[in-house]
C-alpha cells in the first residue's frame, strides 16, 4: 500500500486491555460468558478511500432482533441472542454450555466524518454488514504536479 494514498485509520479502539493482553484473555476478563455473562459478538472494521465497513458475526440472531444506529460519530449495534430450546419439546437441563446468549451492545467510534444519510446495513447468513460512506471532503485525492 502506498502510504500517501492510504487513508489514515479512523477507528478509535477503546479497550484499555488490548495493548497488554491477547484477545482471548481480554474476552475472558470483559465478558465472563462461562459465568452467565452477556453475549458479545465479534466485529471487524475495514476502511478504504470511500467508506468504512463494519462486519459483525451474529450467528443465531434474527434480523428483527438487531438494531443499528449512527449518531454523532458513533455506530451502535445492539440486540439479543435468544437461547434455543431443544427441538424435542421436552424439558431439559444443560450439562455443558459454551454458547453465550443475552442482550448485547457494541459501539464503534469513528473519527472521520461520515455521510449519515447514506449509511446502509445488510444482514445475511448471520453476518451484519454496515457500510458508512465518508464525506467527500475527507476522501484522499491525488494532486497532479505540473512542471513550472
Amino acid at each position: 500500500m502506498d502510504p500517501l494514498t492510504t487513508p489514515r485509520s479512523t477507528l478509535r479502539y477503546v479497550s484499555p486491555l488490548s495493548p497488554f493482553f491477547g484477545r482471548d484473555l481480554e474476552r475472558f476478563i470483559t465478558s465472563a460468558s462461562d459465568l452467565g455473562g452477556a453475549y458479545r459478538p465479534d466485529l471487524d472494521v475495514h476502511e478504504d478511500a470511500h467508506s468504512i465497513t463494519v462486519t459483525v458475526d451474529l450467528p443465531g440472531v434474527a434480523r428483527e432482533e438487531v438494531q443499528a444506529t449512527f449518531h454523532e460519530g458513533v455506530l451502535t449495534i445492539s440486540g439479543q441472542r435468544k437461547a434455543e430450546a431443544p427441538g424435542n419439546g421436552q424439558e431439559t437441563q444443560a450439562i455443558h454450555r459454551e454458547r453465550a446468549f443475552g442482550r448485547f451492545e457494541r459501539r464503534v467510534t469513528l473519527e472521520s466524518p461520515i455521510s449519515g444519510e447514506q449509511v446502509k446495513a445488510t444482514h445475511k447468513d448471520g453476518v451484519l454488514t454496515v457500510t458508512l460512506p465518508k464525506v467527500a471532503e475527507v476522501r484522499p485525492r491525488t494532486i497532479e504536479i505540473a512542471t513550472a
